[in-house]
């Protein structure tokens, strides 16, 4: 099958072997499949994955024992998990200690023309839902994380750090909740495309006014915890989405002098994203889509994917 895969770096192939359908687990023919930041870390080297790339997707249901699902259109969550453990119980399976995670861990990602992923895992799409939307609910479950592990009271000041497709996102879905939110970015063209329900935008360099109740750290660099940390107000919260290959140093002395809150963040549920979808129909996802290419342009695909210019860069499986 065609696959993209990354084995020191980035590599289209025409004859990567099928997946096996193991017990449990359904077999997914992709329609659209998404390139995002931790994509471009995993072939700079980020947990040393090696094989087929990518965990955002929409497609279809080949084979499954759930009869109910065969031909349905679907999204997957990412994380594969035991299903045993004490995490597993709580819901909490994107923080198995056994897991593993569609094309970052121990499991062959989604682009390709064929996925496989638990039938647990699975949620299908309501088909007001387009595949040009759906596609994104990972990123956007990603952004709605933070609404479960923050509690809000709708009159925050929110600052958002970085203007590529993560931090876009994670404005939305703040702007249906926070009373003010302002995102800070390298790129007026994409600073443009985040306009939406009074979101403010400012270039980076630009004076910010310091003092938020909450500062998203979603820059993809280790320097964006430094920029938080200055702009967060003493017992406010820092909401770490940024993951990187290499290492950084930071001083986290603000941190205890200020008494910040800082909250890891990474993978949220579908179902939020997927109420989202359907309860906010206006949410300007296509705005984020720069380009849709055959997996035959990987490479060029992966360059403007990471050029600083492009949102969000897609692969469409179905194209001939």
């Amino acid at each position: 099958m065609k696959a993209i895969v990354c084995d020191n770096g980035v590599h289209f192939v025409s004859d990567y072997p099928a997946p096996e359908l193991r017990q449990g687990w359904a077999l997914i023919r992709v329609r659209l499949a998404g390139i995002c930041q931790t994509d471009l870390e995993v072939v700079d080297g980020y947990r040393g994955f090696r094989g087929i790339l990518g965990h955002e997707f929409v497609g279809r249901v080949e084979q499954c024992e759930d009869q109910f699902l065969l031909g349905e259109r679907v999204v997957g969550e990412i994380n594969a998990a035991c299903g045993d453990c004490s995490w597993c119980a709580a819901g909490l399976g994107r923080h198995c200690p056994q897991r593993v995670t569609m094309g970052i861990n121990g499991l062959d990602g989604c682009m390709a023309e064929f996925c496989t992923l638990p039938i647990g895992n699975l949620h299908p799409v309501d088909a007001a839902i387009s595949d040009r939307r759906a596609v994104l609910t990972e990123p956007l479950a990603a952004a709605c994380e933070i609404l479960e592990q923050v509690v809000l009271t709708g009159a925050e000041r929110v600052v958002v750090l970085g203007d590529g497709r993560l931090g876009i996102l994670c404005a939305w879905v703040l702007a249906t909740v926070a009373a003010e939110v302002t995102i800070v970015g390298h790129h007026p063209e994409k600073l443009a495309l985040a306009g939406w329900r009074g979101i403010k935008t400012v270039v980076d360099g630009a004076a910010v006014a310091s003092g938020a109740d909450i500062v998203i750290e979603a820059t993809g660099r280790t320097q964006g915890l430094a920029r938080a940390l200055s702009l967060c107000r003493p017992r406010g919260t820092i909401v770490l989405k940024t993951t990187v290959a290499r290492p950084g140093e930071i001083d986290l002395a603000p941190l205890v002098v200020k008494e910040i809150t800082m909250v890891g963040s990474r993978c949220g549920r579908f179902t939020d994203a997927l109420a989202m979808l359907s309860a906010v129909p206006e949410l300007p996802l296509e705005r984020l889509i720069s380009a849709c290419h055959s997996p035959a342009d990987a490479r060029q695909a992966f360059a403007r994917a990471g050029d600083g210019r492009a949102v969000k860069v897609l692969f469409d499986f179905l194209a001939q």
